[in-house]
């Protein structure tokens, strides 16, 4: 079980509370708990993040395929139950909106939650739940698949992550 992290994580944490420029530490101990083998996200995401082209895009590019890895032969029949899932009827009998299940088939959301259930992973976002059927969102999906999903302040909290100026905590 690993986390793998949504790309509202990578921009969210650059935008708002991990600034490269204040929070270096953030950063570095996402890369510390790659190399551990707990933290990962997918190609799909720093597709995402690349392409906003600033400092997170450089950062992102710097990792290689051990942080962001690639669909492999594992994930492939995931695909095919996220699909699934998606074209069924919701635990509240109703279905999404064909353009909704369109949508979420052709991005990066869709192969995070299928790299989730295929490894097992507990999926990092800070998306909600919604009712709506007009959109699929990635709690919803994982809802409905049995994957784990939390925000990045638990996932924080629960790996007792410190971020200490000088000396001793």
């Amino acid at each position: 079980m690993a986390y793998l992290l949504d790309a509202n994580v990578f921009i969210s944490a650059k935008n708002l509370h991990y600034g490269f420029d204040f929070c270096p530490a953030f950063w570095d101990w996402l890369i510390a708990q790659n190399a551990a083998g707990k933290v990962l996200s997918i190609d799909k995401i720093e597709d995402e993040v690349v392409a906003l082209g600033d400092d997170l895009s450089v950062w992102a590019q710097g990792l290689g395929k051990t942080f962001f890895v690639p669909v492999d032969a594992a994930v492939v029949p995931s695909l095919g139950a996220v699909s699934a899932w998606a074209n069924g009827p919701r635990s509240d009998g109703k279905r999404y909106e064909p353009a909704a299940i369109s949508a979420f088939l052709q991005v990066a959301d869709y192969y995070l939650v299928a790299h989730a259930l295929a490894g097992k992973h507990v999926v990092i976002t800070h998306e909600v739940a919604s009712a709506s059927q007009k959109k699929i969102k990635i709690p919803d999906a994982c809802l409905g698949l049995g994957i784990k999903f939390m925000t990045p302040y638990d996932m924080l909290r629960r790996e007792r992550a410190r971020f200490v100026l000088g000396g001793k905590p």
